[in-house]
């Protein structure tokens, strides 16, 4: 009988000590898959994704700010002006203002016509006039080209003539414009706004044009002191 109890108890014990190694087991296991997903690997995976993300979204912009580059280059062409004694200048143009006198600007421009002039008036305050043949304001290019301007019945053209943009010169003759232009130096300029073509504006470089004024001036035909003494050559002008 005694034996018996013994045998039982001895039975049980070792049933008990697989019972504990069996649910010792259970918890280290629970306790090793936890820690394999602890939250700093899930971070790192959030971390790797939002990156991913952040880079294509700044991808995206990239590629979207280029496409904007690329086309506002193509609607707005650039001519690069070389001054003789060094200095240069950028004019970008507009062509939704005057369609065709940007393309004859830019005809006149490829076609060499404006290396060698010279900027033979200048108004410190007013504006900087150049392109004319002659050096005098009298002459031009042989075409003459229609006044892409509101008081010639053109209301496409509301560019105002603000400090550094570009306009096309011309007689009491709306459509007497061929290669002469101006560059204006103040927004006080807008007085002429609605009366000459403007078609562009000085975008780099404006410092240049600014220095015209430094020179020693004489007076002109038209009794102004803006005619340079030494004149202020163009070396080349180029479209980018």
């Amino acid at each position: 009988m005694g034996k018996k109890m013994n045998f039982k108890r001895i039975c049980c014990l070792i049933l008990s000590l697989a019972l504990i190694t069996v649910v010792f087991a259970s918890c280290t296991k629970t306790k090793e898959e936890v820690k394999t997903t602890q939250p700093l690997e899930t971070q790192d995976v959030s971390s790797a994704e939002k990156t991913e993300k952040a880079d294509e979204t700044k991808s995206d912009k990239t590629d979207k700010k280029s496409n904007e580059t690329e086309a506002d280059d193509m609607n707005h062409p650039k001519v690069l002006v070389t001054m003789k004694e060094g200095g240069k200048f950028t004019i970008e143009l507009y062509p939704e203002y005057a369609p065709k006198t940007v393309e004859n600007f830019l005809k006149l421009v490829n076609d060499g016509f404006y290396n060698g002039l010279t900027f033979h008036r200048v108004y410190a305050g007013f504006m900087a006039q150049g392109g004319d043949p002659e050096g005098t304001g009298m002459g031009g290019s042989k075409d003459k080209i229609y006044g892409e301007f509101p008081a010639n019945g053109f209301s496409q053209n509301t560019l105002s003539h603000t400090r550094g943009v570009i306009s096309m010169a011309r007689s009491q003759e709306n459509n007497s414009a061929s290669s002469q232009f101006f560059i204006c130096y103040s927004d006080g300029c807008t007085q002429l706004d609605g009366e000459y073509a403007a078609f562009g504006k000085v975008i780099e470089g404006m410092d240049v044009v600014d220095s015209f004024c430094d020179r020693e001036m004489q007076y002109n035909s038209f009794g102004e002191k803006a005619s340079p003494v030494e004149p202020i050559y163009i070396d080349t002008m180029v479209q980018l």
